[in-house]
C-alpha cells in the first residue's frame, strides 16, 4: 500500500512538473512574440515613425519645409522647396527641385519618377535623410504617407503594456467555411468601407458565452486569417476602436485563436494611420482580458 501511494505521489508530481514546463514554454513563446511586436513597432520603418498623411489633389502638390507648401515636412529635415508630387489620371510622379536630393530603391532620384502606390504590393519609397515618403491608395483616393525616423511619437514611446498571459485565452475554435469566399464590409477610420474576402468564420464559447468571428484575407495569397475585433474591454482597459489578431489558416475544421496575441492597430499610436475597424459581427459579447492594453492610459 505504501509503495502504491509512493508511486501515485511520484506520478502526480511528474505530471505537475510536466504541466509547469508546458506552461512555462507557452509563456516564453508569448513573451518572445510580444517582444518582437514591440521591436517591429519601434523599428526605423515602424508605425511609430509615421509623421504625416497628405491627400493629393489632381495636378501638382509642392512639398518641403516651407509652411506655405501643400505638403509641409518637419522643420530642418529638407529644403524649404524640396519638390513636387504630380497626380494625373490616377498616377503619381515625383520631381525634386534644385538643392534637394533623394533616393528610390537606393538609387539617386534624377528627373521625374513614377511612384507605385502601396496597393501595388511593392510601393516605391522616396528617402530623404531621416524621411521616407510613399503613395497610399484608400477608397480611390491617393495620398502621401510620411515617415520620420525622428518623429516625436517614436522619441516619446514608453513601451507596450499587456494583460497577464492566460492560456485559457488560447482557443481552439470550430471553423465554418463559406461555399465561396464572402465579401465582408469592413469600415475604416476615414469613413470608407472596403469589401474584404472572408473564407468563413470561427465559432467558440468564451467565458460561458457563444462567440462568432469572421476572418478575412488581406490578399489572395495570405497565409494567415486576419480578425478585426472588439470586446467588452474596448474603450476601457483596451483601445476603444478594437484590436487585431492573426491566426494560422484552419486545419481539420479547427482554427486556433490566441487572444494573448491580440494587439492594437496603428491608430492607437498615431493620427496618420488609416486603420480598418471591426465589422459589427465581430463585436464580441464578452470581456477578453488578454493581449495588449490601451497605450498610454493611466494605470496601464
Amino acid at each position: 500500500m505504501e509503495r502504491r501511494t509512493t508511486l501515485l505521489t511520484a506520478c502526480l508530481a511528474a505530471g505537475i512538473v510536466a504541466m509547469g514546463a508546458a506552461d512555462e514554454a507557452y509563456r516564453t513563446q508569448i513573451q518572445a512574440w510580444r517582444q518582437d511586436r514591440e521591436t517591429r513597432l519601434k523599428a526605423d520603418g515602424g508605425w511609430l515613425t509615421l509623421a504625416g498623411l497628405f491627400w493629393l489633389k489632381e495636378g501638382e502638390s509642392r512639398f518641403g519645409t516651407d509652411p506655405a507648401g501643400d505638403i509641409v515636412l518637419p522643420e530642418g529635415t529638407a529644403p524649404a522647396k524640396a519638390g513636387v508630387f504630380a497626380l494625373s489620371a490616377g498616377r503619381v510622379t515625383v520631381t525634386l527641385l534644385p538643392g534637394a536630393s533623394g533616393r528610390i530603391a537606393g538609387k539617386p532620384l534624377a528627373g521625374p519618377a513614377p511612384l507605385r502606390p502601396d496597393t501595388s504590393g511593392s510601393p516605391d519609397v522616396l528617402e530623404m535623410g531621416t524621411l521616407s515618403l510613399n503613395v497610399i491608395e484608400r477608397g480611390g483616393r491617393l495620398g502621401i504617407r510620411l515617415k520620420d525616423k525622428n518623429s516625436p511619437v517614436r522619441r516619446s514611446f514608453t513601451g507596450l503594456k499587456w494583460f497577464e498571459i492566460a492560456e485559457a485565452y488560447r482557443v481552439e475554435a470550430n471553423w465554418v467555411s463559406y461555399p465561396q469566399p464572402k465579401p465582408v464590409k469592413v469600415p475604416n477610420i476615414l469613413g470608407q468601407t472596403e469589401a474584404m474576402p472572408s473564407p468563413g468564420y470561427a465559432e467558440f464559447t468564451l467565458n460561458g458565452k457563444p462567440v462568432r468571428l469572421d476572418g478575412v484575407l488581406e490578399d489572395p495569397h495570405a497565409e494567415q486569417l486576419f480578425f478585426i475585433l472588439r470586446d467588452q474591454t474596448s474603450g476601457k482597459e483596451t483601445y476603444g476602436a478594437g484590436r487585431f489578431l492573426y491566426a494560422d489558416l484552419p486545419r481539420g475544421g479547427k482554427v486556433v485563436l490566441d487572444f494573448n496575441k491580440a494587439y492594437n492597430p496603428p491608430c492607437a499610436f498615431t493620427p496618420y494611420a488609416t486603420c480598418p475597424l471591426p465589422p459589427a459581427q465581430n463585436w464580441m459579447p464578452v470581456r477578453v482580458e488578454a493581449g495588449e492594453l490601451a497605450y498610454g492610459k493611466p494605470g496601464h
